[in-house]
């Protein structure tokens, strides 16, 4: 992976390190992200990822029963 560096405001710097540390994830991760879907927009390629890749950071976010799709159980009384 190549490096760069770049001078970004005080504002700017202050918001990635609140965005990285509640999403645990570095400062270079957001910005990679950020401008790769930036440059896919002004390239037209928006709507070409797929809706895993979209919600990826979402995956795994919800506290709850781990069998909901596959246990009897949970489908007592669904659609009466």
């Amino acid at each position: 992976m190549k490096t760069i560096s770049l001078k970004v405001p005080e504002g700017l710097d202050a918001h990635l390190e609140s965005l990285a540390a509640e999403r645990g994830t570095s400062k270079s991760e957001l910005v990679r992200q950020a401008l790769e879907a930036h440059l896919q927009s002004l390239l037209g390629g928006a709507g070409e990822s797929s809706f895993a890749t979209l919600a990826g950071d979402l995956a795994g976010c919800i506290l709850g029963p781990s069998d909901l799709s596959t246990s009897p159980g949970h489908m007592e009384d669904f659609g009466d």
